[in-house]
């Protein structure tokens, strides 16, 4: 039985009591409960518990709908920079296209890290020669990076968002190992909310 099934059925209920019908611990469905709260499935009052949230009580209920939606279904194309770029052409880059960090690849189109306005921000004040400094000096490389790939539910985006504290993630496709990713798209929070109203609108396909 999912949690879902479990608030629809029993609501008000406690996470400790969602718990322990699922026979886990509160602590292992907190990131799957918060997930559901900031996607509308669900709702908490505190001292209450929690109930049904207004996605799942509007008309045409949108459970499976959301839970079959896969990453590559919403995400948006990557914006992309070589690592041998500057941190000034990074700048440049995030205002024109508008977003809040950058992939960073090899000569070869390889994944090798991802850089944001904050990581920018770090090295550029009170630093006035930082606009000359290389990206890969300044990014945050691949092994820390936090990664989605097009098949994954987007859902299970969301949770990696949510765990992490992140605002996006970079979209890769694997050949052969961790050491060679091609990056083919983004998704971000915003991206995410945007699809949840798409659903509701019904203007995603079946």
């Amino acid at each position: 039985m999912t949690i879902i099934e479990l608030v629809k059925k029993h609501a008000p209920i406690t996470g400790e009591q969602i718990a322990e019908c699922l026979g886990i611990s509160r602590p292992t469905i907190r990131s799957d409960l918060s997930v559901l709260v900031m996607l509308g499935y669900i709702d908490a009052k505190p001292k209450v518990g929690y109930f049904l949230g207004k996605v799942m009580t509007s008309e045409g209920q949108l459970n499976d709908k959301f839970m079959n939606l896969k990453v590559k279904d919403v995400m948006n194309r990557p914006v992309v920079i070589v690592e041998s770029a500057t941190v000034n052409d990074a700048v440049i880059s995030l205002f024109v296209e508008n977003t809040g960090f950058l992939t960073v690849t090899d000569e070869h189109g390889a994944l090798t890290g991802m850089v944001s306005l904050k990581d920018l921000l770090k090295v550029t004040l009170g630093n006035p020669n930082a606009a000359a400094i290389p990206i890969s000096m300044v990014m945050t490389r691949v092994p820390r990076l936090v990664l989605v790939a097009p098949d994954d539910p987007v859902l299970e985006a969301a949770k990696k968002m949510l765990e992490h504290q992140v605002g996006g993630m970079p979209v890769v496709v694997s050949h052969g190992d961790r050491s060679r990713l091609e990056v083919v798209g983004r998704i971000t929070k915003t991206i995410m909310t945007q699809a949840l109203v798409d659903l509701t609108s019904g203007f995603i396909a079946e």
